[in-house]
């Protein structure tokens, strides 16, 4: 079920230093894609530490109604007795994937090529994106859409009846993208080959590989060759969610910007491939320390500790921005407290987000008295050296992380900043505003005027 009902006003106001060890929700964007392949594996799949935010549990639901079972035993442990590759029911009504940009086009590349017709919708944010960068690449192996006006939710999937196998060379680095393709050939026979010019997230290959699938990465110029063998057997596994590094960054970051702070968060995941943003601030002279590293579930952690920084800013070029992709709107907020201007480039795909965060974090921290440049591909923000006046009301634009990121923002600014609509936070963070308060931040629904 996706946000809605009124509006949650929510307003942060400058706290004092934070301070704690906090356990983040699991990764994201490993929940999804354990619900689907433990839904497309002959037996049972169990999973510890699912995010159980409302994304993670549409796209549950989704399995449920492609025939899959998917109970949950108690808080992040849950079991998927799945239907096996080429097992999908057609399913009775329209699968509702909520605000997940993410769960409906795994689930679209997922079912592509089965024998069926699924109808997919969303919520107001989620039917504003566009659904073609994925159902365009999709319809090489036969799958046809048909939608609104540039594809857009509501939306019917009609699956490939006889699909054969596909080369399929990405012009825009997409995760979503890659995934869904993959996804896609494993029900086809043959060989299907997805090629990237630039390295984007890995945990579909990851997970595929766990599940006994025959998966082959081939490093090339300027980018990977991912090959896949279609039609096999699924086997189930145990998989231990790691805690999700898009999370973490927002306490990481609230630590960083407020004075007097030390926040630990462990059991992180720093998966290179999602690890852009810690980078980043390390180069703006965080006091950011990864203690602990080590493999879990074939998946890079470790402990973070952040502590107040002095924070200058840099230029993030744009071959890191697949890496860290989500965690833009949190870096522009930590770039307001920054000594100099903070460039990010080749952020395009910004614009196409739950939001366009481009615009929704230029906006906004203008209204709380930072300067801001943007074009169509780069955002800079103008640091004001830890001196953000805040002061303002921003439109969360049914935005999870824009809502968060200026939460985080008004911890450190001069007066509190309040965000319109904190509801969309719980389809990624369900625990945030007790979390940030076991801190130490001041989280409070603003006074009616």
């Amino acid at each position: 079920m996706s946000h809605s009902g009124p509006k949650a006003p929510l307003a942060a106001a400058p706290s004092g230093p934070l301070r704690g060890t906090v356990e983040i929700p699991g990764d994201k964007s490993v929940s999804h894609r354990a619900l689907i392949l433990g839904a497309m594996t002959v037996g049972e799949t169990k999973i510890t530490g699912l995010l159980e935010g409302q994304d993670v549990l549409d796209t549950g639901k989704a399995m449920q109604a492609l025939g899959a079972e998917v109970v949950r035993d108690g808080p992040g442990a849950w079991r998927v007795s799945g239907v096996g590759v080429g097992g999908f029911k057609e399913p009775e009504d329209v699968i509702d994937c909520g605000n997940s940009g993410t769960g409906v086009r795994l689930i679209m590349g997922a079912v592509a090529t089965s024998p069926l017709t699924a109808i997919f919708t969303g919520d107001a944010s989620l039917r504003s994106r566009p659904m073609g960068r994925v159902t365009i690449p999709l319809s090489n192996f036969g799958a046809r859409a048909v939608g609104r006006s540039h594809g857009r939710l509501p939306l019917a999937l009609v699956g490939a009846a006889a699909p054969g196998p596909v080369t399929y060379a990405m012009d825009t680095p997409s995760a979503q993208v890659k995934s869904a393709m993959l996804l896609a050939g494993l029900n086809v026979p043959g060989i299907t080959e997805v090629i990237e010019g630039e390295r984007t997230r890995d945990h579909t290959e990851r997970m595929l590989r766990g599940f006994g699938a025959e998966v082959e990465v081939i490093e090339i110029e300027g980018g990977r060759r991912i090959r896949l063998t279609g039609q096999p057997e699924l086997k189930p596994c145990e998989i231990a969610v790691p805690r999700d590094p898009s999370s973490a960054a927002f306490p990481i970051c609230a630590a960083l910007i407020t004075p007097g702070s030390e926040v630990r968060v462990p059991n992180v995941s720093l998966n290179p491939t999602r690890a852009g943003l810690y980078t980043t601030l390390r180069e703006m002279g965080a006091d950011l320390v990864f203690e602990n590293e080590r493999e879990e579930g074939g998946e890079p952690v470790a402990d973070l500790v952040a502590r107040h920084s002095e924070l200058h800013g840099v230029e993030v070029p744009p071959e890191r921005a697949a890496s860290m992709i989500d965690e833009y709107p949190v870096l522009s907020a930590v770039a307001a407290f920054a000594t100099g201007k903070t460039v990010m480039l080749g952020v395009k795909e910004l614009r196409v987000k739950e939001s366009d965060r481009i615009d929704a974090m230029a906006r906004g921290l203008e209204a709380c008295g930072v300067t801001v440049e943007e074009t169509a591909d780069t955002m800079t923000v103008h640091g004001l050296a830890g001196d953000v006046p805040g002061g303002a009301t921003v439109e969360a634009r049914l935005d999870h992380r824009i809502a968060m990121s200026f939460l985080v923002l008004g911890c450190a600014a001069k007066t509190a900043v309040t965000v319109d609509d904190a509801g969309p936070i719980a389809t990624s963070f369900p625990g945030f505003r007790p979390l940030m308060a076991a801190l130490g931040a001041s989280l409070d629904e603003p006074e009616a005027a």
